[in-house]
């Protein structure tokens, strides 16, 4: 598992990693973290249009359903993406000074979050005007969420490792997550699918039932219990995964990066 006792010893490197992980985001943008707002709005816009017009979907409430997906699949997206690369994007740091390697995808799993959660303030604008308010089940959305951050930082640990020694492993990456995103039933209603023969290729997908549960406290549900446990178990077998593969390879990261 993550040393936590370095964590708490190298807490001030962690924060000024994640303040980087920030500025670098947007050091060349002129909205800055304006636009991790903008940006999904004008995404769910576009992904209503097109699709809502393709589905002949007439609930009023689908613009909601389109960027709470839109959000979580967002932030695992750019979070994993970016912790394949922090070994490699850090390379000159880990060459001169000795900072726990861990903290690298670490970071870039944590500042994403933070930006992710930032963005959230889109999703209650956009649910308040299409008449989508929060109930107590909204409640539910905490630990949903903390499986999301759960998940991510499994796979972008893993992913960090692997992407020091095959480097072919980003452009594969990209793929994966285009095949991910399909079966997350972003953009289409997952009843569509769930009724089918083909509902295991969805469920068998921890992110779409991360993604089902967080709707679910969006729009006033109780979560589906084995959707979460599923994906908690794979999450936790991930981080084990995750940590096991990065402690065993960390001291050959010189060699390749």
């Amino acid at each position: 598992m993550i040393d936590t006792d370095k964590l708490v010893q190298n807490r001030f490197i962690l924060s000024e990693l994640i303040k980087k992980g920030i500025r670098l985001k947007y050091r060349r943008s002129y909205l800055g973290i304006l636009w991790s707002l903008l940006e999904p709005l004008l995404t769910m816009i576009v992904l209503t249009i097109v699709f809502g017009t393709l589905m002949g979907e007439k609930d009023k409430t689908f613009p909601v359903y389109i960027l709470s997906g839109r959000l979580l699949y967002g932030y695992y997206s750019q979070s994993t993406t970016a912790a394949l690369k922090s070994i490699r994007a850090n390379s000159s740091i880990i060459k001169k000074v000795y900072v726990p390697k861990m903290l690298y995808p670490l970071s870039s799993i944590l500042f994403n979050f933070i930006i992710f959660l930032i963005s959230l303030l889109v999703l209650a604008i956009v649910a308040a005007v299409f008449g989508v308010f929060p109930t107590l089940y909204l409640l539910q959305a905490v630990p949903v969420l903390l499986v999301l951050l759960l998940l991510s930082l499994g796979c972008g640990i893993f992913l960090s490792t692997v992407g020091v020694f095959f480097r072919d492993m980003e452009y594969l990456w990209t793929i994966a997550l285009m095949l991910i995103m399909y079966t997350c039933a972003i953009f289409y209603r997952a009843s569509r699918l769930l009724n089918s023969r083909w509902s295991f290729v969805l469920k068998l997908n921890p992110l779409f039932c991360v993604i089902e549960n967080f709707r679910s406290a969006i729009f006033g549900e109780p979560i589906n219990v084995k959707y979460f446990l599923y994906a908690t178990c794979f999450s936790l077998i991930m981080i084990l995964l995750g940590c096991w593969v990065f402690k065993k390879n960390e001291d050959k990261f010189i060699l390749e990066i």
